[in-house]
């Protein structure tokens, strides 16, 4: 088995020696980054190799899983002249969150800990709970009171135990800290560890090796918390420092109008959250995080690659989810934000790639 890399604070410099339980930096308490730079493998060395996100090996700082249930190489498949969207929905749990929670279940399995814990608004709990499953692994899900009777059920069915919060998103995740804390816990974070991240890279390398050794001009992508964005743009910098493409796609983060802290601080060209960021309630719940942790990284990678934020209203985002359930893909609201962005022509004649990150069986159709 490969060493496992260290991890390392991205503020302070602190280091968190591989094989830790830690899920943050001991001195600033913030999210966590990994020592760890891959070369990806060139175009053609690819074929043959297994049909999952595991193709992209050199990339990943684990090897040989024990845990995959085949995720990844999900469909392009064209919504107008353009435009494509990748069906992320049609992972094995539903959800892109599959990428990044086999990555954490991997993790944990060498680790040993005597349980997992995890919090999430629903697809990254029903992840790391079906991941824990496959793995053998004890697992309780926080989640906030309101969470989708459908995602609850799936939780359930794959053995784990949710622990419904009372309070919203932040709360759950604070409750969730707190018992990670605790001695033998290992903390299945898609926010604070970075092994997730590396697992939502590989919807970038799919997307070039699909495109034949390229990337679109522009990359639109959903923040709640960033994973996906910071994901990609992981991605973007290792096959562009190996010489694998020439040049970097501009990556837009899509928040919902109601709940947009870091479209907020863009607007005001801060670096990181500015004040109080007004909420209300939204459809695109997977995406309303009022305090990402991970802000200042998705502000600066947003930043670095040209790119910008786009925000989408309550009616924008229905609209959507309606008109892709007309052309036969049925996907959770949240799942919808990206092609509300950009359905009435925002980025003009440039070639995209937007994701549809949930199915619609997770949460049903928006209302008004």
């Amino acid at each position: 088995m490969t060493a496992l890399p260290d991890c390392f604070c991205p503020t302070d410099g602190t280091r968190v020696p591989a094989g830790s339980l830690a899920w943050c930096c001991p001195v600033c308490r913030g999210p966590l980054d990994l020592d760890f730079a891959p070369t990806p493998a060139p175009l053609a060395s690819l074929t043959g190799r297994v049909n999952s996100m595991w193709r992209y090996a050199e990339c990943l700082p684990l090897s040989t899983p024990t845990v995959s249930l085949g995720e990844g190489r999900t469909p392009l498949f064209p919504l107008r002249e353009g435009v494509l969207a990748k069906l992320d929905f049609l992972m094995p749990t539903l959800s892109f969150k599959d990428r990044g929670a086999v990555m954490l279940a991997e993790l944990a399995l060498r680790l040993g800990p005597r349980r997992v814990i995890a919090d999430s608004s629903g697809n990254a709990g029903t992840a790391v709970a079906a991941y824990c499953a496959r793995a053998g692994l004890p697992c309780d899900v926080y989640v906030p009171e309101g969470t989708s009777a459908k995602k609850l059920e799936q939780i359930e069915a794959h053995g784990a135990k949710p622990r419904v919060v009372e309070g919203d998103r932040e709360a759950t995740a604070r409750t969730a800290r707190e018992a990670a804390d605790e001695d033998g816990v290992f903390y299945a974070s898609h926010v604070f560890n970075p092994y997730f991240l590396h697992g939502t890279k590989t919807y970038v390398h799919e997307v070039w090796e699909d495109l034949g050794g390229r990337l679109p001009d522009v990359l639109v992508l959903p923040v709640g918390n960033g994973t996906l964005l910071l994901g990609a743009a992981l991605a973007v910098a290792e096959l562009h420092t190996a010489g694998l493409i020439d040049r970097r796609p501009a990556l837009h983060a899509v928040q919902a109008a109601a709940v947009a802290p870091l479209a907020r601080a863009w607007s005001e060209g801060a670096d990181d959250l500015v004040g109080v960021t007004p909420t209300a309630p939204t459809f695109a719940e997977g995406i309303a995080i009022p305090h990402p942790p991970r802000a200042r990284a998705v502000l600066s990678a947003v930043r670095a690659s040209g790119g910008a934020f786009l925000t989408v209203t309550e009616d924008q985002i229905r609209h959507a989810q309606a008109d892709l359930g007309g052309r036969g893909l049925y996907v959770e609201s949240t799942g919808a934000a990206c092609w509300a962005a950009i359905r009435e022509g925002a980025l003009g004649t440039r070639e995209a790639v937007v994701p549809l990150c949930g199915a619609g069986l997770k949460s049903g159709r928006a209302q008004t």
